[in-house]
């Protein structure tokens, strides 16, 4: 196949690039690399495959993007450009908007006018359902669970944008699927949870899983927002690679809908995160606290039901085995984070 990875030298798009290599699919990463790491996931990727290239784009400029698409004939492109951090949607909204929501809005116009027949796998974001606060939430043995919904959320529950980045990724994730709607584009949105893996150079202000176990591996102090009882089911990049790829192998049925992707039974507190670390790395870790961040849901469990039922997905990867890979490649890889400057 013919793959564009759209943020291919990002955290996700690096590994999904990678995957496709792999299979021996010629694979395009179009990037602005203006993230920390990226040039060397770029690096990492064009050294070790010779079926992936490169162009430089920048999604916030239609003319960066629809000549991509007018030069290539895709098959699939995986659209996971993105602003990722809600804080930084904060202090920066119109910057956080024009990548989020008017960057996808010039690809879903690209490919409409490039009349392209690729399928849009788009990374949407558990933040579309808000704060929930509307939802029972209780504490048992040290930590936040739903009361009356343990299978988590699905997707019938209501859109609510909350905080700039909520609104960006919302607003984005609404186009998507109506660009199927109304204009025949094949497209799937993805509304992910906590994913982490390998390549993710993950910083204080997102990618929590990951920049605990950085911090863990090189001694660093780590700052819990909130009282760190707050849950996640947290995703490990190679179950959620086999849900894009699942999904390709059922385009027809998922075609202009969204799906909650998530650990759902795989879930953890940042103080059991922080626990097991003490407990994988044998000594302490120095952490602290400081005030809840906006719109931070105290659990967030996704219901994986629809996905399961649609093209057969299930998570895969236990955090404890999860976090493992990802603490045993950080220290593999320890020269690489202090060439970004994270350490």
């Amino acid at each position: 196949m013919n793959i564009l990875v759209i943020g291919g030298a990002g955290f996700i798009g690096c590994n999904v690039a990678e995957y496709y290599a792999k299979k021996g699919d010629s694979v395009l990463v179009v990037d602005n690399l203006s993230r920390k790491g990226t040039f060397l996931n770029l690096q990492y990727l064009t050294d070790k495959y010779n079926n992936v290239s490169f162009t430089y784009g920048d999604i916030r400029n239609y003319y960066d993007i629809y000549p991509v698409f007018k030069a290539h004939n895709f098959d699939v492109v995986f659209h996971m450009a993105a602003q990722v951090a809600v804080t930084t949607s904060v202090k920066r909204p119109k910057e956080d908007f024009d990548i989020n929501a008017l960057g996808t809005l010039n690809i879903l116009e690209a490919m409409r006018d490039a009349d392209s027949k690729a399928m849009l796998i788009y990374a949407s974001t558990n933040k579309v359902y808000g704060e929930m606060l509307d939802l029972s939430i209780v504490e048992i043995n040290g930590r936040y669970q739903y009361r009356d919904i343990p299978e988590g959320i699905s997707e019938k529950f209501n859109l609510d944008f909350h905080s700039p980045y909520g609104c960006s990724k919302g607003a984005a994730d609404q186009y998507v699927i109506d660009y199927s709607r109304i204009y025949g584009l094949k497209t799937v949105v993805f509304r992910q949870s906590c994913i982490y893996g390998y390549h993710q150079f993950g910083i204080e202000d997102q990618g929590w899983v990951a920049w605990f176990t950085i911090a863990a591996a090189f001694g660093k102090k780590i700052t819990i927002y909130g009282d760190g009882k707050q849950v996640r089911d947290v995703l490990f990049i190679d179950d959620l690679i086999e849900a894009y790829d699942l999904a390709l192998d059922n385009m027809e049925k998922v075609n202009g809908k969204a799906y909650n992707l998530g650990g759902g039974e795989f879930q953890m507190s940042l103080l059991e995160l922080l626990a097991f670390l003490e407990q994988h790395k044998g000594e302490k870790i120095s952490y602290d606290f400081s005030e809840w961040r906006p719109g931070d849901q105290k659990v967030y469990v996704s219901n994986n039901a629809k996905a399961k039922n649609d093209f057969n997905w299930a998570p895969q990867t236990s955090v404890q085995d999860g976090v493992k890979k990802l603490y045993r490649w950080v220290n593999e890889n320890k020269e690489i984070f202090r060439k970004v400057g994270i350490i």
